[in-house]
């Protein structure tokens, strides 16, 4: 079976100008109560977000949902299982650990206007509100220019438009069970933005791998061994392997709390996994000045999969 963008959720590249993450734990209460809930959220979820389209037309929104390993194992026991997911395994580096935390529901909102993520994500939690805590909630905005917190273009090297449907959902040939869903790779990041803000430009571009004017990339001999651009690539055989990642700016300057929200959607886990095994193997410079203070790994279900779940036949 093909892929099909229509029967997917919004998995592409499209960072939105304010976004919402958030990050749900099931109280495991009542199972039957928990998969009836579960059940009208997905049938109604879809709903919500066209009535929030239709009420913002032309303004862009993108929304992606889905489920953690211990969740998918909880709410249905009886039914296959995405094949690559898993809790994430934490990553331990000779100076950086990639941190694994729990999650069981993710949701990733962004639109033009925060006032759209903010009633998206309320008429969500008024159905999930009752069986579930909340582990984290980020909301984060469009820097200038599209840049990173940091002051590096974001994004240039993903796979844009329809191309990026390739790098996000799975096909028949590497999951038939779960054709157009997706794999959500979420890591939070704190930074120090005193130190960073520290270097000279040309040490931070040395440490990126780009020129950070113009997002021109360095030569080799410029950047850093293990500058980010060079420890965060995929290359197997001489093929670059690639997902749609996204950084988006959060921050409580008042707090004096700044850091980038990673997600990074792919069809296929273990092209993640790879990328960050080896910066936190080779420690990655930018690693230097960022710390993760989470890691969790989500299935995206594709429509057809929701509608399994809306219709009970994973729980038989």
């Amino acid at each position: 079976m093909a892929i099909d963008i229509k029967k997917s959720q919004d998995v592409y590249k499209d960072a939105g100008e304010s976004i919402i993450f958030t990050t749900l734990m099931l109280k495991k209460d009542d199972l039957k109560r928990d998969q009836e809930v579960i059940q009208e959220f997905s049938d109604l979820s879809n709903s919500i977000i066209n009535s929030m389209r239709i009420r913002q037309d032309p303004q862009p929104i993108s929304v992606a949902w889905g489920f953690g390993s211990n969740a998918w194992d909880y709410l249905l026991p009886n039914a296959p299982k995405p094949k690559e997911l898993d809790n994430f395994q934490e990553i331990k580096g000779p100076k950086y650990t990639a941190i694994s935390t729990p999650g069981d529901i993710f949701i990733h909102v962004r639109a033009q206007q925060m006032s759209v993520c903010y009633e998206l994500i309320e008429q969500f939690m008024g159905i999930l509100r009752p069986i579930t805590t909340v582990e984290d909630e980020t909301h984060g905005f469009r820097y200038f220019e599209g840049r990173s917190i940091i002051g590096f273009i974001d994004g240039t090297e993903n796979p844009a438009g329809v191309e990026s449907m390739d790098y996000t959902l799975i096909d028949s040939d590497e999951d038939a069970e779960f054709v157009n869903g997706s794999y959500a790779f979420a890591q939070k990041y704190i930074h120090k933005m005193n130190d960073w803000n520290g270097l000279k430009t040309e040490d931070q571009e040395k440490a990126v791998g780009r020129h950070k004017f113009n997002d021109r990339e360095l030569e080799d001999d410029e950047k850093l061994p293990n500058a980010h651009n060079i420890v965060s690539k995929d290359e197997v055989d001489g093929v670059e392997n690639k997902i749609v990642r996204m950084n988006v700016p959060f921050s409580d300057p008042a707090q004096n709390i700044t850091g980038t929200y990673f997600i990074g959607y792919s069809k296929t886990f273990t092209i993640t996994n790879r990328m960050l095994t080896k910066m936190f193997t080779e420690s990655d410079r930018l690693l230097d000045f960022s710390t993760p203070v989470t890691g969790s790994l989500f299935f995206i279900p594709s429509k057809d999969t929701l509608d399994k779940i809306i219709d009970g036949e994973y729980y038989i």
